[in-house]
C-alpha cells in the first residue's frame, strides 16, 4: 500500500509541473473585464456601454498589441496598437486613463495599466487625434476589481 501512495503522489506532482506553465502563462495575457456605464472611444472605433475583455496579444516577439472582445470573448471588437508607458508607482486595481472631449463625443480611452504594474500600454491613435488628446485634460480612473480574481470585473463610469 506504502508504494501505491508513492506512486499517486509522483503521478499528482507530475500532473500539477505539467499544468504550472499553462496557469503561468494566462496571467501573461494581462486580461482585464472592464464594464463601461457609457459609450468610449478607442482607436477606429467607439464601444458601446457594456462589458468588453482587454487581453494582451499572445505574441512573445511584440507585447504592443491588445485585442478587445465582448463580454464573453466570443467576438473580437478591435486589435489595437499600443506603446509602452510607464508609471512611478504600480496600484493594486486596474488603471485607465480617459480624455474628455466635449459633450458630443464618448470619453477616449488613452493607457491602461493592468494591476501591480508600472509598465502599462498607450493606445496608438492617428496624428491629429494624438494631437488633440494631448492637449486635452486626461483623467485616471481605478476600477474597483481585476477580473482574474472577480467575476464582476472592473466597472468604469460614473
Amino acid at each position: 500500500m506504502n508504494i501505491h501512495k508513492k506512486v499517486a503522489t509522483l503521478v499528482t506532482l507530475l500532473a500539477f509541473l505539467t499544468m504550472l506553465p499553462v496557469i503561468q502563462a494566462a496571467e501573461g495575457d494581462q486580461a482585464t473585464k472592464l464594464t463601461f456605464s457609457k459609450s468610449v472611444q478607442i482607436p477606429g472605433r467607439v464601444l458601446p456601454a457594456g462589458t468588453y475583455w482587454f487581453v494582451l496579444d499572445d505574441s512573445p516577439s511584440n507585447t504592443n498589441i491588445i485585442r478587445v472582445y465582448n463580454a464573453d470573448r466570443s467576438m473580437l471588437y478591435a486589435t489595437l496598437f499600443t506603446v509602452a508607458e510607464i508609471r512611478s508607482e504600480a496600484t493594486n486595481n486596474t488603471a485607465i486613463t480617459l480624455v474628455n472631449r466635449g459633450s458630443m463625443q464618448p470619453e477616449t480611452l488613452v493607457s491602461w495599466f493592468y494591476p501591480g504594474r508600472t509598465d502599462g500600454h498607450e493606445f496608438v491613435y492617428s496624428q491629429p487625434e494624438q494631437h488633440e488628446l494631448a492637449q486635452l485634460q486626461h483623467r485616471t480612473v481605478m476600477a474597483s476589481a481585476q477580473a482574474k480574481q472577480s467575476p464582476q470585473g472592473a466597472v468604469v463610469g460614473d
